[in-house]
């Protein structure tokens, strides 16, 4: 398995509908505060290394996402000082299980299963990207396009979620927020489409480069 491009977080903090197309495709509203959800560490793994498909799941899906790590302890940052508290940004695949997540009602065991968090191909520093608002997001599926947006339509910009995380949650240096996923993932589509062994699946950002991994079968 290829290396992780950051040391194992203490947390991985992912946020929910925070574009307002992808919170419409699955029919939910668009919240009017983050939606926050945890990812276990243990899910992570780098560029390269495979997805691996559970037996128990039969709808695992792809989320193309800008991955935001922190690189010093804060709590109680306002929104104008969050950026200071960026060690670097980075690709990010929230792969989740739908049926698992329907099944549960809540967002934690199907988007955490191993595997289901690959990140890379690199942490960028923050100081190479001046505005994170300003990133193309593109999800190519075997080499088609599935997702195609712009940070720019975040619901809850970069500044903000660091900002609302921090009045409740200390963050620490290598802490991981997922940002969000744009529209195009494969349960919003007509036909559905879900991972399947033998597919390859690449985020990539402007800036912070193409984060690609197979798809595998889990052994029997």
């Amino acid at each position: 398995m290829s290396q992780l491009p950051i040391e194992r977080p203490g947390k991985v903090i992912a946020v929910g509908r925070n574009y307002a197309e992808h919170a419409a495709e699955l029919g939910n509203e668009v919240p009017a505060s983050p939606t926050l959800f945890a990812k276990w560490q243990s899910c992570l793994i780098g560029p390269g290394a495979p997805i691996v498909l559970p037996a128990i799941s039969q709808k695992v899906d792809y989320e193309g996402e800008l991955g935001v790590v922190i690189g010093r302890r804060v709590h109680g940052i306002s929104a104008d000082d969050a950026l200071d508290a960026v060690a670097g940004y980075l690709c990010a695949n929230d792969v989740s299980a739908r049926d698992l997540q329907r099944a549960d009602k809540q967002f934690t065991r199907a988007k955490s299963l191993d595997t289901f968090g690959p990140i890379g191909p690199r942490l960028v520093p923050a100081s190479e990207i001046p505005d994170p608002q300003r990133l193309r997001l593109r999800t190519l599926l075997n080499g088609q396009v599935m997702q195609d947006g712009t940070t720019a339509d975040m619901v809850f910009s970069v500044r903000e979620l660091i900002a609302f995380v921090a009045q409740a949650i200390t963050l620490e240096p290598g802490d991981l927020i997922l940002t969000g996923t744009p529209a195009g993932v494969g349960e919003g589509r007509d036909p559905q489409v879900w991972l399947q062994p033998g597919d390859t699946i690449t985020v990539e950002i402007d800036g912070l480069g193409a984060l690609t991994n197979p798809v595998v079968a889990a052994p029997r």
